[in-house]
């Protein structure tokens, strides 16, 4: 069973940058074929795909988010990192990490195998 788990602070000043680390357990995040994403649902909107940490190194991105968001992993930790820079209360969002394996998906999250529970960040004014 693949678990996986967010952390970070939950409120963020208007420009500043918010960070949130996901911390994987049951299988690691250089496994063959997986893509490790972030996935925002800010309230009352559908679902957002921001980026993905592929398991050879390679980062991918919304086009939409690119200029602001970056993506990083930690292998020793299992951990992988999302920095989302100049924010504004539009990134009011619960924040997700999930993975999937064989195709990146940036828009059916059914696709998605596993899921972390998701954390509130609200960006204040």
């Amino acid at each position: 069973q693949v678990q996986l788990q967010e952390s970070g602070p939950g409120l963020v000043k208007s420009s500043q940058t918010l960070s949130l680390t996901c911390t994987v357990s049951g299988d690691s995040i250089t496994t063959t074929n997986s893509y490790w994403s972030w996935i925002r649902q800010p309230p009352g909107k559908a679902p957002e795909w921001i980026g993905a940490s592929h398991y050879a190194g390679n980062y991918y991105y919304n086009p939409s988010l690119q200029s602001r968001t970056s993506i990083s992993r930690d292998t020793s930790k299992n951990q992988f990192s999302l920095q989302l820079s100049a924010v504004t209360p539009e990134d009011t969002a619960i924040y997700y990490c999930a993975v999937v394996w064989f195709r990146l998906c940036s828009s059916d999250f059914s696709n998605y195998d596993y899921w972390g529970q998701g954390t509130q960040v609200t960006v204040s004014s």
